[in-house]
């Protein structure tokens, strides 16, 4: 493999789902015809909060999309780039300088609706005709549909904020993850009730499940478990702030 090729998928790839999954896919594939390196590009905050400061909730941090496009898709190296470094850079200086020039890019793979550079001026139509010059080539994804309706991250953030989870998983072809440590919670699961919990906290520019009780699977370093977790509030316990709690009774484990 050539140490300085690469064949680069662009986007935000927020929840790495099969639309996502499309442009990962070719550019795995692309990597292995070219011997390069599948690579894939995308920015640590969402680019649209940035520019319109406008939250937007995210169904994956940084470190979950960069496991989800390697677990699932095979891709080998994933670049996190800031996104206040780069939103000044103009489009064609973001592909010359630095896919080209700085990243070594041979093969470029974007979605029907990506936009880059300042002001989002770059568009899809912009980023063909500049490989096509700099004899770079470049594959651009049109939308990927299930039943009829157009796969993207604003509407699975609609189902899993409704808990509807067995759809959500449907559209993101892989089940919903959240990750983080593990935090010392009030020690009454195990001391009080029998059922002592492992807590996650969640971070707050991330989507949490509509409240319940769910079906889990957790993972700890590399042995899996199933759990049960519960998405609430603990409204009968003191000195309870009313923050809304991930707690997860691992089944069978001590």
């Amino acid at each position: 493999m050539s140490s300085n090729q690469r064949v680069i998928a662009l986007g935000f790839f927020d929840g790495v789902h099969m639309g996502h999954g499309e442009l990962l896919r070719t550019a795995t594939s692309r990597a292995t015809t070219l011997n390069a390196i599948s690579t894939a590009f995308t920015f640590d905050q969402h680019p649209t909060s940035v520019l319109k400061g406008i939250q937007i909730p995210l169904l994956s941090t940084v470190s979950d999309r960069d496991f989800l496009m390697r677990h699932y898709y095979g891709v080998q190296d994933v670049i996190i780039s800031n996104f206040d470094d780069m939103m000044g850079m103009s489009w064609e200086d973001f592909i010359v300088q630095y896919l080209v020039t700085k990243l070594g890019v041979v093969h470029v793979v974007a979605g029907h609706d990506f936009h880059f550079g300042y002001r989002g001026i770059g568009n899809p139509t912009l980023l063909q005709a500049k490989c096509k010059e700099l004899s770079i080539g470049c594959d651009i994804i049109e939308k990927v549909a299930s039943d009829d309706i157009i796969i993207s991250s604003t509407y699975i953030r609609s189902l899993i904020e409704r808990g509807d989870m067995d759809r959500a998983v449907q559209f993101l072809g892989h089940p919903h993850t959240l990750t983080g440590q593990v935090a010392h919670g009030k020690k009454i699961g195990g001391s009080v009730l029998g059922f002592p919990t492992v807590n996650l906290y969640i971070p707050d520019d991330i989507i949490i499940p509509a409240l319940g009780v769910y079906a889990t699977r957790i993972h700890v370093n590399d042995t899996c478990h199933l759990a049960v977790t519960n998405v609430g509030r603990r409204p009968s316990i003191t000195d309870n702030d009313g923050r809304i709690t991930v707690e997860s009774f691992i089944l069978d484990f001590d």
